[in-house]
């Protein structure tokens, strides 16, 4: 409290695109917790021109400079303030957070636990200021018709078989209705007068029951586990239950802090094909499908990620989601609004990282260890840029276990570099690879050809596995990535743990690499997305390594997207290129020998992906299997696009349950477990050293 000062200062405020920033005069009032701020300091004697509570708010300095800061209150409003210099704004930004803990805490404090209070919900008298003092408790059963069920005394609980459980599903169902018509209300009441929505007891009540429902859901599922081990005697050595993720989807519930009411043939249809699911469960083989490259058509889907509206129109959405989370928290099993979601799976994220097959081909093609080392450098930096659709930070989709991502592409071999001399930044912007064709329409066979394969080999924990070839030139990658995702405040950040291994046949070289860790910035604001961490990229047979640093932005000043690096002889320790420059736009090579090389990434050419149509692909094939979650947000639909979102997760987690109770193991596809990796399970490694083998016998 020695810290607690009224202070008082002009701070310029951001109104809208068209009014832009405007100088207001802002008081910090910390007995009533209020921030207000006024026209003028004239005008203080006046009514403010705008009112915070911050009791619950979150205070938070911009990514943007050093200057701004935003305040998010516990209703949904956000103001967003800049300084004259970064010592006032922490200066205001450490006042307002002393000030916020105060009266959050105090929130705490002055409630003692609800089963000894009930809330007064119509009760008129009171007249204290609620920023205060709190009101004297009443009864509000009434108001809401809200009872609870005691068991009867003395009586103890039976086993229940599995034929209650039934009964139990019926009850919670019609808790989570009541639940659902409790928050409708309350969110139903007026924004001002004596009792509002912003009520702190309300508030609290909200949340309270949302906890309290997720809470059951994860009980009656243990319960379930419990009565199926009951049935095969115990769980199996090792087996562990664990938390499942929230049952009630914050995007199914709120809009606005509005209750969102799906159409019933929507909920219908996915009530049928849950029933379904659960009755039963896939019978796909799961047997690797040899794809056919001829089948694949040129990609013509171009779907860019520049739409804002969504997130400014659901912030009420995201500050309530916020206000459940905890600094660190891991977020693999937290469901997330559809609104944030862009339109293609992680599977295809990965494959979109193969965009510059070019570069990738040139490679193998470099004349010496060293030159293969940078090439391999080059085309790891200019990867990122393209994996990423549009400079806003939206979410892939997290992929189901068993789902796949097939696609090819084809290079003419003229167009691939064979020197190193060649300047891979000379295309044009959006300049895309064709092949030329011959009178009849078919593609010349001058070409390379590149296929990809993904599989979600795991949820819990999340790995992918990715492998790519080009049979022609002797290459191959393997890679798994474990995508840990963890709450930062006011961003996210995402730990890329797995390896990486480039094999190049024809020189007998195996490159291992990492991956940078993802952070999602500015998520209340416009959010965009920065690489950060130091990955290295080494090669044991030639003794080159390569250590590459991605910048994150400092506190104060410094420039976005910095990257730096430098390629190393290990034996004479001796630096033989250096890079520095943006992962996202320019890049600068400089050699021992003086010369410089400068790759502009918004001027490299892209080469679409190849794809099979719809049609021709298997149900567990990303974009087939996302289709219509893809087609309700190009469409702008989002109700629609969470409710076939939520009917693929249900039916992940059913099969889930199925298999827990059955003890039967997940069976992989494509790819095979390997010590702590996954490796694909025909790699060219081994196809072309059993082809040397059988050469070597018909000798």
């Amino acid at each position: 409290s020695d810290h607690m000062e009224n202070i008082c200062g002009y701070l310029m405020k951001y109104t809208n695109l068209v009014t832009g920033w405007q100088y207001r005069y802002f008081v910090l009032n910390n007995d009533a917790g209020l921030l207000e701020y006024f026209v003028n300091e004239q005008s203080r004697q006046l009514k403010p021109r705008g009112t915070l509570q911050l009791a619950g708010a979150v205070i938070s300095p911009s990514d943007e400079d050093s200057h701004t800061f935003t305040v998010n209150a516990a209703s949904g409003e956000q103001y967003k303030l800049r300084a004259t210099d970064a010592k006032e704004r922490q200066h205001w930004v450490s006042r307002l957070q002393i000030c916020t803990q105060h009266h959050t805490e105090a929130i705490g404090k002055n409630n003692p636990p609800l089963k000894s209070r009930s809330f007064s919900l119509a009760s008129q008298g009171s007249t204290n200021s609620p920023g205060v003092q709190r009101r004297p408790s009443q009864n509000a059963v009434s108001f809401f018709n809200v009872g609870h069920h005691r068991l009867p005394t003395g009586k103890r609980v039976p086993i229940m078989q599995p034929d209650h459980l039934v009964d139990v599903r019926e009850m919670m169902s019609q808790a989570e209705g009541q639940q659902r018509d409790l928050i409708r209300s309350i969110e139903c009441l007026p924004a001002s007068g004596h009792l509002t929505s912003l009520d702190q007891d309300l508030l609290m009540l909200k949340a309270t029951s949302m906890a309290t429902m997720n809470c059951l859901n994860d009980c009656f599922h243990i319960l379930q586990l419990q009565h199926a081990s009951q049935q095969k005697g115990s769980l199996p050595a090792g087996t562990t239950i664990s938390w499942l993720e929230p049952k009630i989807s914050l995007a199914n519930h709120f809009k606005n802090g509005a209750a969102q009411n799906f159409p019933a043939e929507i909920n219908k249809r996915a009530s049928v094909r849950e029933e379904q699911s659960i009755a039963e469960p896939c019978q796909l083989t799961r047997e690797p499908e040899e794809i056919n490259p001829d089948e694949e058509l040129e990609d013509i889907c171009d779907d860019k990620e520049d739409d804002l509206g969504a997130v400014e129109e659901q912030r009420s959405v995201i500050l309530h989601l916020l206000s459940q989370l905890k600094l660190g928290m891991d977020l693999t099993r937290v469901v997330l609004p559809t609104f944030i979601l862009e339109k293609r799976s992680l599977l295809e994220m990965y494959a979109d990282f193969m965009s510059h097959p070019d570069l990738f081909i040139a490679i193998t093609k470099g004349s010496s260890p060293e030159e293969r080392m940078i090439r391999f450098v080059e085309y790891y930096l200019t990867s990122f840029h393209e994996g990423r659709k549009g400079a806003i930070a939206k979410k892939p989709y997290n992929p189901i276990i068993g789902e796949t991502f097939h696609c090819s592409w084809r290079m003419p071999k003229s167009s691939v570099a064979t020197d190193a001399g060649t300047n891979s930044s000379a295309h044009t912007p959006s300049e895309q690879i064709t092949l030329p064709k011959d009178p009849e329409g078919q593609a010349e066979l001058d070409y390379y050809t590149v296929k990809f394969v993904a599989e979600q080999v795991s949820h819990h924990p999340p790995v992918s596995g990715f492998y790519a070839e080009c049979v022609e030139r002797n290459m191959c990658v393997n890679a798994h990535v474990w995508t840990k995702s963890k709450f930062l405040g006011m961003s996210i950040g995402v730990t890329m743990v797995g390896e990486g291994v480039l094999h190049l046949l024809e020189h007998g070289e195996e490159y291992t690499f990492s991956l940078p860790c993802a952070y999602a910035r500015s998520i209340l604001t416009v959010p965009w997305v920065e690489l950060g961490g130091k990955v290295n990229i080494n090669c044991a047979k030639t003794g080159y390594s390569a250590s590459i640093n991605f910048h994150t932005k400092p506190f104060y000043g410094g420039k976005l997207h910095r990257v730096t690096g430098e390629v190393k002889q290990n034996m004479t320790n001796t630096v033989v290129c250096r890079v520095q420059g943006e992962w996202n736009s320019v890049l600068e090579f400089t050699y021992n020998n003086g010369e410089t090389k400068y790759v502009d990434l918004t001027k490299l050419s892209v080469t679409r992906k190849r794809v099979r149509p719809l049609e021709k692909q298997g149900p567990f094939e990303s974009r087939r299997l996302w289709q219509h979650v893809t087609e309700s947000l190009r469409d702008g639909d989002i109700d629609k696009a969470t409710e076939h979102k939520r009917a693929l997760e249900e039916r992940q987690r059913n099969e889930e349950r199925l298999r827990a109770e059955t003890e039967t193991p997940w069976c992989t596809k494509y790819f095979l477990k390997d010590g702590d990796g996954w490796v694909y399970h025909k790699p060219l490694w081994k196809t072309v050293s059993a082809a040397q083998t059988q050469q070597t016998d018909s000798n």
